[in-house]
């Protein structure tokens, strides 16, 4: 029996890099400096993003959010594919819920709480159509 990896199975991987993405961004330019300068501290990375405001602690917050958020997509995902879901929606739904959730990134970091937030719930109600379908 061939098995080949669904388009779901490979929006489970993008969304595991999500939270690593949003890491990269919240010490984005803050590599060259020294730590005395505010520079990247990664002898206390977690002690270094605490401290950090604006766009880098928004960054920061949505790296928590995507961890957060990925048990339930990747359980959802399998759970649809073990109750034979209809593969086409199952990897649409999937895809949907990858943009989403980039989309929330890009608000969260730019500020934009009330998009955000709707765009959040929106991704949230996706990730449950994934879980429930391949419910017969």
């Amino acid at each position: 029996m061939a098995t080949h990896f669904t388009v779901a199975y490979w929006c489970v991987l993008v969304a595991v890099f999500l939270p690593i993405v949003c890491a990269g961004i919240a010490k984005w330019g803050s590599f060259g400096k020294p730590r005395s300068q505010g520079g990247f501290d990664n002898v206390d990375p977690r002690a270094w993003l605490a401290r950090q405001t604006g766009w880098r602690a928004r960054a920061n917050a949505a790296q928590a959010n995507s961890f957060e958020a990925l048990p339930f997509f990747m359980g959802a995902v399998i759970i649809a594919h073990q109750m034979g879901a209809y593969q086409f929606r199952l990897d649409l739904l999937a895809f949907v819920y990858v943009v989403l959730r980039m989309v929330f990134i890009l608000l969260y970091v730019a500020g934009m709480a009330n998009l955000r937030s709707l765009v959040w719930s929106l991704a949230l109600a996706v990730n449950i159509a994934i879980f429930f379908a391949g419910y017969h």
